[in-house]
């Protein structure tokens, strides 16, 4: 069960390195052409364009949620992994590449909600499911 675990992490990894890479592909350009003036931007955010700011809250959001998803299986490598959090696991990433692709195509705020809180739910039961396994081996 451990490569399973192991392959959601990265491929949850991968969002946000993919993100990134998109932010770059806006980000960039825009300064090149002159579309953006670095003094603008240096300080706030205020200066970057709404498409800029949709992939930028989406990178950004790689780091609330899942660095509570990766506290998680952590804990469960160090447990041995079950077909359960194995599970639970692929369909956090799932609502993960939901909830960024809705945030930097339309940003439908329902959708994107709820892609989150499918997300959150999943995430909860994995978390419950972790204390549990703790409990159960005192």
């Amino acid at each position: 069960m451990a490569p399973w675990l192991i392959a959601a992490i990265l491929t949850q990894g991968a969002l946000a390195l993919g993100l990134l890479w998109y932010l770059g592909t806006i980000r960039i350009p825009m300064v090149m052409r002159g579309e953006v003036r670095i003094d603008d931007i240096a300080l706030e955010r205020k200066g970057w364009p709404k498409r800029e700011w949709q992939a930028s809250n989406a990178f950004d959001n790689q780091f609330q949620l899942p660095v509570l998803f990766y506290v998680g299986a952590g804990l469960a490598l160090y447990f041995g992994p079950t077909s359960l959090e194995v599970a639970l696991a692929w369909l956090f990433v799932v609502t993960r590449y939901a909830h960024a692709f809705v945030h930097i195509t339309d940003n439908h705020v329902i959708r994107r909600f709820a892609a989150y809180f499918a997300g959150l739910l999943l995430l909860c039961l994995f978390w419950l499911d972790l204390a549990v396994r703790l409990v159960l081996s005192l």
